[in-house]
């Protein structure tokens, strides 16, 4: 109850109660123990007294006694506030000046560079790169030379990485070692302008075909007659029928003949139609005419229109071999198309010339067109 008259004295007007020194238990009577925590209190008690009974001596009358303050307790509260407000400046400020650094995002701009088109990015030049062949010749690959020493055609093209690549580097002149005038080999070239070499050559191991319906009694290199036994079997596998050989290897005698007979009966348009002596595929063993049978056998004009003939056409690469001369090819070859008239090249070259989609051996091996004879 005293503190709560003690807090409204102020308020009504009245002096602050004076506490009566007698009423307070002496130091003496307290023990030892709480005169020691007394008199601090006691001495600070006195000089707040004292001080009280100056301001109330000074006060003019009728006013209202001041409230106690202190001093020293204000100033660091005053101290302490200074600092929050400090900090909370610095603060705010740096907050504004990372506001005014940073603009806010505008939902807007955002929207419209969502649907703008992404800006044109400038191409950043592209360095050229000299592509370098793997092998410069085919002759310095010492697989290849061994084959080619052996004779062993299809070995070395296998040796040359296959048919394409062989082909590649023989028309680009990066097989110097190979050459096309020779008859022997499976990759000759013989036409118009590139007679066999000599030009009465006459291959060696000619044999017949076995399972082969041979109406005129030829042979074929050993090598191109068991390719031409594989493509009879796959065609009457195929269900399209019999394949027969018309004529295959021609000596430069018999060629003679056949072409003294169409120069006969057609003069200089002979030339379009059959080889002169020593320019034939026929006398290097590797060239079949064939024709298709039912029973009898047609003849060569009739191939084309037969089932056996359109399966030839899609198929026989599948053994090595390849239609020479096919219609569109006069221009390079100097003949009239001859869907009957086969070329053993192998199964890689035949691989490579089918997959390339090419039409003429001389185009195949990057040699100049034959349309004619030079003299």
């Amino acid at each position: 109850m005293r503190d709560e008259a003690a807090r409204r004295a102020p308020e009504e007007g009245a002096a602050p109660p004076v506490e009566d020194p007698a009423s307070t238990p002496s130091e003496a009577d307290a023990p030892p123990d709480a005169r020691r925590r007394s008199a601090p209190h006691a001495e600070h008690s006195a000089r707040r007294a004292a001080r009280g009974a100056g301001l109330l001596e000074a006060a003019p009358a009728g006013a209202l006694p001041a409230r106690h303050a202190r001093p020293g307790r204000a100033r660091r509260f005053a101290v302490v506030a200074g600092l929050a407000v400090g900090a909370a400046l610095l603060l705010g400020s740096s907050a504004a000046v990372t506001a005014m650094m940073v603009p806010p995002p505008d939902p807007a701009s955002a929207t419209m560079r969502l649907k703008s088109e992404p800006s044109t990015v400038e191409q950043l030049p592209v360095p050229t790169l000299e592509q370098t062949p793997v092998v410069t010749d085919l002759c310095t690959v010492p697989e290849f030379i061994a084959a080619l020493e052996a004779r062993d055609d299809e070995a070395a093209i296998v040796a040359a990485g296959g048919g394409e690549a062989f082909r590649a580097a023989v028309a680009a002149g990066r097989a110097s070692c190979v050459d096309l005038a020779d008859p022997a080999r499976r990759w000759a070239v013989v036409n118009k302008l590139r007679p066999a070499n000599p030009v009465d050559y006459r291959p060696t191991g000619l044999i017949m075909p076995d399972g082969v319906r041979n109406i005129e009694g030829g042979a074929l290199r050993s090598d191109a007659a068991s390719a031409l036994t594989a493509l009879v079997a796959a065609a009457r596998d195929a269900g399209v029928g019999e394949v027969a050989l018309e004529s295959g290897f021609r000596s430069y005698q018999t060629q003679q003949s056949t072409y003294g007979r169409h120069y006969a009966e057609r003069g200089a348009q002979a030339d379009q139609v059959s080889a002169r002596p020593g320019y034939s595929e026929h006398q290097t063993g590797l060239g079949a005419d064939v024709v298709a049978c039912s029973g009898a056998c047609g003849a060569l004009d009739d191939l084309a229109a037969t089932p056996q003939g359109q399966w030839i056409a899609d198929h026989s690469w599948e053994q090595g071999w390849i239609v020479r001369y096919v219609d569109g090819a006069t221009p390079v070859t100097g003949y009239l198309p001859e869907p009957w008239h086969l070329r053993y090249v192998g199964p890689e070259l035949a691989r490579a010339y089918h997959d390339g989609g090419w039409q003429t051996l001389e185009e195949f091996f990057g040699l100049e067109a034959a349309p004619d004879y030079r003299d």
